[in-house]
């Protein structure tokens, strides 16, 4: 690569804050943390990707405290640069400096995506010395590694954000590239942002109030070294669990270019979102980054400061890894705690994004040795700030380290309830002993969050990105994931699924009308139960990944949207879209307390009551598989303050049907037929207003199916 030309740009000192880049009319002001760094040397790069010119930091003019700052005339939006910082490379003492190595700005707010990134070079010791990350190297890793891009910050917002409360929430999590890039999407810009906000008409009519976009920060997708074992073909990081850098929207999910341009699509599918009253919230990483272990690359945090941002080991040559993915970001280090709250701030104030989805949050409450801490600083001030306090936070409440801590987080935080997962499925796959822990999680799960008052800090969700999708959870009785590269040793082994005698595809016609029926119950009991409930893309038409429940590295049709399925399964599209309806349409179904089972406000009926195949007689024991609740309507008011109606809901995952007595209605109405999932499309579910009356006073539960009734 050749040598910098000698800067003839007037610098000045600059201010400490704030950090990264900031533009002014005639130049720009820099700003990087590093306290044990010796030297620092600002990098500028033309848009060809060669070097422009070296800036460096006098540690007598730019540097107050631990923060060095410049100013540079001349710079404007889209220029591209990187630091290089001079210390000790100490591995045993936890410092890796390395000035051959280009560095990303920590606060980016975009990294360019104009080239094929090649990070061989960026290991900052000698890959062939055999004594490995002991050794330092000497090789430039500028030509191949990636830059920061210099953006224009200007946008004309749209004035009002959706603002959606908990209880009204629906969340659709999806992949944004996934979800367009297959050829039957028929958008412009297939796999971009762009691609996604070309969508918003169908996700309107589904009725889902929020997506969750898993990671959209930027990664590597070429850090993946495995092949398919059945193609040949190069396995890449698909889903992005692997941040680069936290600020910056992923450049190659921009349709208008890579070198800032996607910091200003990205601003333009939220607003095309918000238009239409849907809200955004962000998948994030802050668990680990994409710097691996002790003999992973030197991109960023390991390069400006390494024993700030990870947590070592004693021995500080290594990392603990507590997540799975070779280090544990050091989130309970004051100064990293400062990172990521500004970097959340950014997501909110800048970018218009109304929550968040904290991957492995566990991480979050440990202190900077590795050890959970009973009251951690860093959640609290996430829930407590004064600029998020409107964002919905959600934590998947474990770690790879052994955390599992769902019902603990503290304050506001809402979770993925993993154990509303297993307990409903568990049920519909006919285990005993399960019929009481599926009636506590269709409750809101008031054994996990009683303390808070609220089902609504209950995230229900039966799929994620991260398992089976829906269909393959009827579908395959173990998982089928040789494709990864990893022998099938990858992915959960307990996935609760079956697959009615078949495995996967191929089935006669009497199972995949048990199938689909078995979709319809999962569908059911997720959105006629207490908490906020979380759809996957694509469960709505019976997407499949072929068994795959860890496609974390297919980016192919095992892990696009095909929208040819919707065309294939309109019964389960028609029903999913009439049981959100459903869900909306019915306060009960959406209280922001939990029911007692008690009577109260001088209502002769309780809030809740359960029944067996005879009204006030529930059976609990080991061997039921039947449950029936009904919902007292005039505990919860619709929007015109008028009170709700009332519900029956009985759920069968036996094999037997069940001649059903049904309690009398509280408020004297007539009871009819909302839901049958034992009858084919469109008689499983009606259309608001067209519900069939019931005219006697029992109703037959046909086996393996979920029947709401409601009382007009």
């Amino acid at each position: 690569m050749r040598a910098p030309a000698a800067s003839t740009r007037a610098v000045l000192p600059g201010y400490p804050l704030p950090l990264g880049v900031k533009l002014d009319r005639n130049g720009a002001q820099f700003s990087l943390f590093s306290r044990n760094a010796t030297g620092v040397t600002l990098v500028l790069f033309s848009p060809d990707n060669g070097p422009l010119e070296d800036i460096a930091f006098d540690p007598r003019r730019n540097r107050t405290g631990d923060i060095w700052h410049i100013w540079v005339e001349g710079i404007r939006e889209g220029q591209l640069y990187g630091y290089r910082v001079d210390g000790p490379y100490e591995p045993s003492r936890g410092h890796r400096f390395n000035r051959n190595k280009l560095l990303l700005d920590p606060y980016a707010r975009s990294v360019s995506g104009n080239f094929k990134w090649n990070l061989s070079d960026a290991r900052g010791f000698d890959t062939s010395s055999p004594v490995q990350d002991l050794s330092f190297s000497t090789v430039d890793s500028a030509p191949g590694a990636p830059k920061c891009v210099v953006v224009n910050t200007d946008f004309d917002w749209y004035d009002q954000q959706p603002g959606t409360s908990m209880r009204d929430t629906v969340i659709y999590e999806l992949h944004v590239k996934g979800y367009t890039v297959h050829p039957s999407s028929g958008v412009t810009h297939p796999g971009t942002f762009r691609g996604l906000a070309d969508r918003i008409p169908y996700l309107k009519e589904l009725g889902v109030s929020a997506v969750e976009l898993m990671p959209i920060q930027e990664f590597d997708e070429e850090e993946n070294v495995n092949v398919n074992p059945l193609t040949g073909e190069k396995l890449k990081n698909f889903w992005g669990y692997s941040t680069i850098s936290f600020f910056a929207p992923r450049g190659r999910f921009s349709s208008t270019g890579r070198t800032g341009e996607q910091y200003q699509e990205f601003k333009e599918m939220v607003y095309d979102f918000h238009k239409a009253g849907i809200e955004v919230i962000l998948d994030i990483v802050f668990n680990h980054t994409a710097e691996g272990d002790h003999l992973g690359p030197t991109m960023c945090f390991r390069g400006i400061d390494n024993s700030v941002y990870y947590i070592l080991e004693e021995h500080r040559r290594f990392y603990k890894n507590l997540t799975g993915c070779g280090n544990t970001f050091n989130c309970n280090h004051p100064l990293v705690r400062d990172f990521i709250l500004d970097c959340l701030r950014y997501w909110v104030i800048e970018m218009r994004v109304d929550g968040f989805r904290f991957d492995l949050a566990s991480i979050l409450g440990r202190d900077q040795e590795g050890n959970i801490q009973a009251d951690p600083p860093l959640l609290e001030r996430i829930a407590e700030d004064p600029i998020l306090r409107n964002a919905k936070i959600i934590a998947e409440a474990w770690d790879a380290g052994g955390a599992y801590q769902v019902g603990n987080f503290p304050g506001r935080w809402a979770e993925w309830n993993g154990k509303f997962r297993d307990d409903v499925r568990r049920f519909w796959r006919g285990e005993a002993g399960s019929a009481g822990r599926f009636a506590t999680r269709l409750m809101g799960s008031r054994d996990l969050y009683f303390g808070k008052e609220s089902p609504l800090h209950s995230i229900n969700f039966i799929t994620c990105h991260d398992g089976f999708t829906l269909n393959d959870l009827v579908s395959f009785a173990g998982k089928h994931n040789i494709e990864n590269g990893e022998d099938n040793r990858d992915g959960e082994n307990y996935n609760q699924s079956m697959n009615f005698g078949i495995e996967g595809p191929g089935a006669t016609p009497l199972i995949e009308r048990l199938r689909e029926r078995q979709i319809k119950n999962l569908l059911t009991t997720l959105f006629v139960s207490q908490g906020v409930p979380m759809l996957l893309a694509g469960d709505e038409f019976r997407r499949t990944q072929r068994g795959n429940n860890n496609a974390y590295c297919q980016d192919n049709e095992i892990s696009w949207v095909n929208w040819e399925d919707p065309a294939r399964h309109p019964g389960i599209s028609r029903f999913t879209r009439l049981i959100i309806r459903f869900r909306r349409d019915n306060p009960p179904l959406r209280r922001g307390d939990f029911f007692t089972g008690d009577t109260a406000h001088g209502f002769a009926a309780p809030d809740v009551s359960w029944h067996g195949v005879r009204p006030g007689e529930p059976d609990w024991s080991q061997d039921s598989l039947f449950t029936a609740c009904l919902l007292c309507g005039a505990y919860a008011l619709t929007e015109s303050g008028r009170p709700g109606s009332d519900i029956y809901m009985a759920f069968n995952a036996s094999l037997y049907g069940r001649m059903t007595i049904l309690p009398q209605a509280p408020s004297g109405g007539r009871w009819h037929v909302v839901v049958d999932t034992s009858k084919p499309s469109p008689h499983d579910i009606s259309e608001p207003g067209s519900e069939p009356p019931i005219t006697e006073d029992r109703y037959h539960v046909q086996r393996l199916s979920a029947v709401v009734l409601v009382a007009r």
